[in-house]
């Protein structure tokens, strides 16, 4: 059983920054792909960060809505995650979510949006105000 586990969320004023991060276990740092996603009351769950660190084959990718305020990155060799958010809006409150996958079931491209490919941690709350 796969765990992943979120930490750094809260409440934040406009303009500010919080860090996530995940700790998970039960994937070969070689072969991860990790991501965020976050998920707002009466709304779809959304891919908005994603990072391969795989050796030849490191990318990131952000949805719309984060780029250039949100930065991932991973330390697939101690299996964590992060997620720093700056500039933070109030249509940034939301839950957030640390996600995992091998690259091997997370190959296609669209690998970092619903229907994720891998396995979910339980999510941190974000409010900002």
């Amino acid at each position: 059983h796969v765990q992943l586990v979120e930490s750094g969320g809260g409440s934040v004023q406009a303009g500010g920054s919080l860090r996530l991060s995940c700790a998970f276990d039960a994937y070969t740092p070689a072969n991860v792909r990790m991501a965020w996603f976050r998920q707002s009351p009466g709304k779809e769950r959304e891919g908005i960060a994603a990072i391969n660190t795989g050796v030849g084959d490191y990318v990131t990718r952000y949805g719309d809505s984060v780029r250039g305020r949100f930065s991932i990155s991973g330390d697939a060799a101690n299996n964590k995650v992060y997620l720093q958010m700056n500039s933070l809006k109030s249509e940034d409150t939301a839950t957030y979510y640390c996600a995992v996958g091998s690259k091997w079931t997370c190959a296609a491209g669209s690998w970092w949006q619903v229907p994720f490919c891998g396995d979910w941690g339980q999510g941190t709350q974000v409010t900002v105000s």
